[in-house]
């Protein structure tokens, strides 16, 4: 089935959601029409269901759909649609070395000469940051450029046509006829962890796809140009080693050093990070690269009020930081599969990523994209975590009357299962406890309460999984409540009547920035050096962390007072990937970095939810009604 650019859209917006989406919601997300959304769902037959609450994925056939899509995505053997066409065209031009005829392909595919010309110009601008190039004498075109870059460019179309994040096994067997892929990953990752090395999940199939795309383009005859033997570290060295004897083991192909070499570097930087031990970090790490990001961590954690000077999370960072540097100069990023839900669900954390990216950036002339933002986000965010976790830990006073040493069991069980998000402070053993002077966040009691009392849990003297779970809930609640307190305070003072506007359009998120940033300025709050920051921070990344929400921001606290100006739209628009309705322009000042995080983090979460939004704008007219709806969202 061939799709329009939208209704592949439309088919990514339904994945997403769990619940119906009803035709308005999605002809906003996708500036078009209701009517074209019916148009959609009718063209996507069995893909969707509609009903009176709108449409939704039929979940079992759009699997099929991906099954199939997949199956087709590396063979090029089908062409209805463009984006087929362009597939099939570029593997007829990689296999064929003398190039293809134009008129014979036409006529192949059944399609006229000017088509495939317009394939062709669509094909440059593929090849533009490739060292591929198109060469034309009379009707035939051939692909010129080394083998190397057609070998990325097979990989990347493969990764493009695949609808989700993970690059799968089974889909990269089926596309490049390498049956015992799989096999050979379970036996590749055993060797990698006997060496005591880390291995990234998300990151080993993305090289699988390199080796699939080696072993076919082998199989052809197209061999990579022998190299003198180069100067390489052992641990490269032992990498091919172990990958040569792996290779013919399971696919009966003896690769030449040149071949294992280059998987061996693709493994190093994009897949293994050496296990702990001194004596490993100083073979991987160097001194200049360690100083470099020290550096970078230092600004971080002053400007954001965080500590993140921990040796151990620097070295750790520094070594995927030395791989990433590889990558970006190579420009062979890595996909990251959890980009998105890690800037929607921790957008401080990204915040952070964002910071720490834009000064490798110019530390090391190079471009960091989204996906290597979100990784570097993944250190910055597990070492948080582990920091974290005691200082937000609830506390509770535990009501367990007398009997034996059965307080003492209840008390060891709840450490036990909740020791890091639980402070038990105190422990009543009387049938007669004083339930108004107890001072704790959570009261988790075997006997009733007197009366109805919030934020009070009734556990069993021996603990259940499921009064675990119902702890655990009231530890999310309260932690919930803490957060959308301090958030409400702070909202309700940054906020200015005279940067409230209701459907104020730009024409792209820069104009956006400029046309609020002027009014900014005009109350007093930046100046136009903020406002050229902020647009270098959007260029960075798009500051769109919901399906609903941009937050424009600059990446440093120099504004000269805390304000936030907000745009309420009916429509939405582009923002770069999404389309938005809310937009909130963020200034803070020195003074502020320590509300920044809890009002960064707390505002993407209140418009997280599109039903929430929705709801928003349509009770928002003025400023006043505007405040009154998002105090209503807080504290419900």
């Amino acid at each position: 089935m061939a799709l329009s650019a939208k209704q592949t859209r439309m088919l990514d917006i339904l994945a997403r959601r769990a619940a119906w989406v009803t035709a308005a919601d999605l002809a906003s997300e996708l500036g078009v029409t209701t009517r074209s959304i019916r148009s959609y769902t009718a063209a996507l037959k069995e893909l969707v269901e509609s009903g009176a609450s709108g449409y939704r994925l039929d979940r079992e056939a759009y699997d099929a759909f991906l099954a199939d899509a997949a199956a087709g995505a590396g063979s090029g053997d089908t062409a209805d649609s463009p984006q087929e066409r362009l597939v099939f065209l570029v593997r007829r031009l990689l296999d064929e070395p003398d190039g293809i005829d134009v008129f014979e392909t036409a006529e192949s595919l059944f399609v006229s000469d000017s088509t495939i010309e317009s394939d062709l110009t669509r094909m440059r601008g593929l090849l533009a940051d490739t060292e591929l190039t198109l060469t034309r004498r009379g009707p035939v075109v051939r692909l010129a450029g080394p083998e190397i870059a057609r070998r990325k460019l097979l990989s990347r179309l493969f990764r493009d046509e695949m609808r989700q994040g993970v690059v799968d096994i089974a889909r990269i067997q089926e596309a490049f006829a390498s049956e015992g892929l799989a096999s050979f990953k379970s036996d590749l990752v055993e060797m990698l962890d006997a060496r005591g090395f880390f291995v990234n999940e998300y990151g080993i199939n993305d090289v699988l796809l390199h080796m699939a795309v080696a072993l076919d383009r082998v199989a052809k005859n197209r061999v990579l140009p022998a190299a003198a033997d180069p100067e390489v570290s052992e641990t490269i060295r032992t990498l091919a080693d172990d990958l040569g004897t792996l290779v013919t083991t399971h696919f009966d192909v003896v690769l030449d050093p040149t071949e294992l070499r280059y998987l061996a570097i693709l493994l190093r930087t994009r897949v293994i990070a050496p296990g702990a031990g001194s004596d490993t970090v100083a073979e991987f790490v160097s001194d200049d690269d360690l100083e470099v990001v020290r550096g970078i961590v230092a600004r971080a954690s002053t400007e954001y009020l965080v500590d993140l000077r921990d040796e151990n999370f620097i070295v750790r960072l520094t070594l995927h930081v030395q791989n990433l540097v590889a990558r970006a100069h190579e420009k062979t990023y890595s996909r990251n599969p959890l980009t998105r839900s890690i800037k929607s669900s921790y957008p401080m954390i990204y915040e952070l990523a964002v910071y720490i990216a834009s000064r490798l950036q110019a530390a090391e002339d190079i471009v960091v994209n989204d996906d290597e933002i979100a990784y570097i986000a993944m250190h910055v965010g597990a070492y948080l975590e582990q920091q974290s976790r005691r200082r937000d830990a609830v506390t509770c006073a535990v009501i367990c009357p007398n009997y034996y040493d059965m307080h003492i069991l209840l008390r060891e069980r709840l450490e036990s299962a909740l020791g890091d998000e639980l402070d038990v402070t105190s422990v009543i053993t009387s049938t007669e406890a004083d339930w108004d002077a107890i001072d704790a966040d959570l009261v988790l009691s075997t006997i009733e309460p007197r009366g109805r009392r919030e934020n009070t849990v009734i556990v069993q003297p021996f603990l259940t999984e499921a009064d675990i779970e119902h702890t655990r809930q009231a530890i999310a609640r309260i932690r919930r409540q803490r957060r959308r307190a301090r958030i409400k305070n702070d909202l309700l003072e940054y906020f200015d009547e005279r940067l409230f506007l209701r459907n104020f359009y730009a024409r792209d998120p820069d104009s956006m920035i400029r046309a609020l940033g002027d009014r900014m300025i005009a109350a007093g709050a930046i100046d136009q050096d903020y406002v050229d920051q902020t647009i270098e921070r959007e260029h960075m990344s798009s500051t769109a962390f919901t399906d609903s929400l941009a937050v424009p921001h600059a990446m440093t606290m120099s504004a000269k007072r805390t304000a936030i100006a907000i745009v309420v739209n009916d429509a939405a628009m582009d923002w770069g990937d999404a389309r938005v309705n809310v937009i909130a322009y963020i200034a803070f000042d020195a003074g502020g970095r320590a509300s920044f995080q809890t009002v960064f983090d707390q505002f993407v979460e209140v418009f997280s939810d599109r039903e929430t939004v929705l709801s928003l704008i349509r009770r928002t007219a003025t400023f006043p009604t505007f405040i009154d709806e998002l105090v209503r969202i807080i504290d419900s």
